[in-house]
């Protein structure tokens, strides 16, 4: 036999709803967007970014988070390569607060040279390589011999950003050593790249054998190329600042584009194609003029 339940006292007590009142309008529901509290993902997770160590990597800035670097202050670095990656060089990226400076020079051990390059903004940025001392803007950049360093200070207030490299330095075997370099890369000319009038370099430090080292920038016009897939001893640094490419890393094709950082180790295979509707663009690092030692 099948009881009806008893009634409880809650359900006795349960309020009468008062039709009239059905009409009255009520708070729209909370949406997703709402409810996501800083820092949680509003979307599902995803990185473009590609790691193939010691061989090339895309880093892109999906996945990019904020390292603290002793001496470094008011800014937001982040290390992009380094030789944990299996890369002979660090290189890093900053956005500069107000009172940006480091309190002692970067790039300072004796083994170390050191690059810095104002990437956009406002920013005045005064930057000191041993007894020298000049005003960086966008554009400005500097080179410190090894053992010296780099230091510089905001003075200004105006936000920017920087990347800072640095690398281990190879004496030349007869002795020739290099030197403080500081200029603005928007002052130097571009010039035909390899003979093709769609590609385009400009080099930040002098092509001379007492520097170990290069930073230039590369730029394809829309649908330019590479002569070749390169294959070569040197590692590159790459980002990409301007447009959208299409890269070969050992013979796969990936889709690369502003804000993203390569990095190609030695005997990666590598060409780049400029697609879109403007200029593919990246500074770049390069090992040169020494040979290799066993």
């Amino acid at each position: 036999m099948f009881l009806t339940p008893k009634a409880s006292d809650q359900d006795k007590q349960a309020p009468i709803v008062d039709s009239t009142k059905r009409g009255t309008p009520q708070p729209p529901p909370t949406t997703h967007e709402e409810t996501t509290m800083p820092g949680y993902p509003a979307d599902l997770l995803s990185n473009r970014s590609i790691v193939k160590r010691d061989s090339f990597a895309i880093i892109t800035p999906e996945g990019r988070v904020i390292n603290t670097i002793p001496g470094i202050k008011d800014a937001q670095m982040t290390i992009l390569c380094s030789p944990k990656i299996g890369a002979g060089f660090v290189q890093l990226i900053g956005k500069l607060g107000q009172t940006a400076h480091t309190e002692f020079p970067y790039g300072a051990l004796t083994h170390e040279e050191a690059f810095i390059y104002v990437l956009d903004g406002d920013v005045e940025l005064e930057v000191t390589v041993g007894e020298k001392t000049e005003m960086l803007t966008q554009g400005g950049y500097a080179y410190s011999p090894a053992g010296v360093g780099i230091g510089f200070k905001s003075k200004n207030g105006k936000e920017g950003r920087i990347l800072l490299y640095k690398q281990r330095y190879i004496p030349h075997p007869q002795g020739l050593e290099p030197y403080a370099v500081f200029g603005n890369i928007n002052d130097v000319p571009f010039r035909d790249y390899d003979g093709m009038a769609n590609v385009h370099v400009k080099d930040f430090l002098p092509l001379e054998e007492a520097f170990d080292m290069n930073m230039h920038i590369l730029s394809f016009d829309p649908g330019a190329s590479h002569n070749i897939v390169e294959t070569h001893v040197q590692e590159h640094g790459a980002y990409i600042y301007e447009g959208q490419g299409t890269y070969n890393l050992d013979n796969e094709w990936y889709l690369t584009k502003k804000e993203d950082f390569l990095w190609m180790g030695a005997f990666s295979l590598q060409a780049g194609y400029g697609i879109g509707r403007e200029p593919f663009s990246y500074i770049y690092s390069k090992d040169c003029n020494r040979d290799v030692e066993i």
